[in-house]
């Protein structure tokens, strides 16, 4: 791997890490120290850094990182929805049954910890669960471009994550059965449907962001209101229960 493609990885861990902030400024010499790659790497990185949008040159005051403002969250989860729209109403058709079994596993899981206590621990698991289920539905497009354009943008999402959207205790458990919603939808085989469950999802995260309203818990019910499907209640309420309902008493449900 050639350097300036070592340290874009070391800083983009450095963002993942919040040892790199929304809005710092930053030195090449800062850069060096933070990814520990020389200085003729880090002056190949910065223009990749600019033309991806993570950091701008500020005259007579240097490099900052993307500044977390109304524009940028509009901007971040416009794309989402724009990508993950066509990627979920892919996925409904073409997705395997155990894809969809190990994704609605992992968030039960998650869910059940929930009800006996969130610990950091757990609030970091459920983050893994929540960014794998996202890169899984995108890659499944099987466009090297797509995905890589994609994470670039997740890389901004993160630094609105840092203050915004990351995923607090009171959080974990909404934004499993959120999830578990567009699952059931992916689960249908019906794409706009899936299509529908995931725009509302990440409406309800930008909406979040931007400060208004109860937004996750608002999801499932965007969700519930555009699927014209009568048995939409009963799956709401199953998956509120599903934290304190053993996993073999489901029937059917594997």
């Amino acid at each position: 791997m050639k350097l300036r493609d070592q340290a874009y990885q070391r800083f983009t861990r450095g963002l993942l890490a919040r040892e790199i902030r929304a809005g710092q400024f930053v030195s090449q010499r800062e850069l060096v120290e933070l990814t520990g790659m020389p200085l003729g790497a880090i002056r190949e990185l910065i223009p990749r850094l600019e033309a991806d949008g993570l950091i701008r040159t500020v005259p007579q005051r240097g490099m900052q990182v993307a500044q977390v403002d109304v524009r940028l969250i509009r901007d971040a989860f416009g794309f989402r929805v724009l990508i993950e729209r066509e990627a979920a109403a892919q996925f409904a058709l073409r997705a395997p049954d155990e894809a969809l079994r190990r994704l609605r596993d992992q968030h039960e899981e998650v869910l059940a910890a929930s009800a006996k206590g969130v610990t950091p621990a757990l609030i970091a698991r459920a983050q893994a669960v929540d960014d794998g289920m996202h890169a899984t539905i995108v890659d499944a497009l099987g466009n090297g471009i797509v995905s890589n354009a994609w994470r670039v943008n997740q890389l901004k999402i993160r630094l609105i994550r840092q203050s915004e959207t990351r995923l607090y205790a009171d959080l974990v458990a909404p934004v499993m059965r959120v999830h578990l919603d567009v699952i059931d939808a992916l689960a249908s085989r019906d794409p706009a449907r899936a299509a529908a469950a995931m725009e509302s999802h990440i409406a309800g995260s930008r909406d979040r962001a931007l400060g208004i309203g109860d937004a996750a818990p608002a999801e499932g019910s965007a969700r519930r209101a555009a699927a014209p499907d009568t048995g939409a209640g009963t799956r709401a309420s199953r998956h509120q229960n599903r934290a304190a309902t053993p996993r073999a008493t489901r029937g059917g449900r594997r």
